[in-house]
């Protein structure tokens, strides 16, 4: 790639969050700042266009939440039993006192895996949220 078909922007963030990005480029072994951040573009860029595609996918969705609060292990319930054709287990573990990880194996198409997700992840007391999944075949 030649010079002339780079652009340059420049990035704004807090030095602390910066010290950290650093570190990770040099466990990685990036050469450079600009490296490291077109391979994170790339891979933002290839995950939207998955979630904007519908295909079949496999995967996990991980929530983190407070089942202290209220009402939202009823809401979790009903939420997965809406969605029983999409999801092949779920597992539970007690993090601590107030806070739990459900892992829950799914499979489906995307647009009703990532509304699945939504759903979950937006409700009161969950605190974090990752999807990961694969195409189950060749798009």
């Amino acid at each position: 790639m030649t010079s002339k078909n780079l652009s340059r922007f420049g990035v704004s963030m807090e030095e602390s969050l910066l010290a950290s990005f650093d570190q990770l480029i040099e466990e990685k072994g990036y050469k450079t700042r600009s490296e490291a951040v077109r391979d994170l573009v790339r891979e933002k860029l290839v995950k939207h266009k998955w979630e904007q595609d519908d295909h079949e996918v496999a995967g996990s969705l991980l929530i983190f939440y407070d089942h202290h609060q209220r009402h939202l292990m009823e809401e979790l319930t009903t939420i997965q039993h809406d969605y029983h054709d999409a999801i092949l287990a779920t597992t539970h573990f007690h993090l601590d006192h107030h806070n739990c990880l459900e892992m829950i194996v799914v499979r489906g198409n995307t647009q009703n895996i990532r509304t699945l997700r939504d759903k979950l992840l937006s409700l009161k007391g969950v605190k974090y949220g990752s999807l990961s999944v694969s195409p189950v075949t060749e798009p």
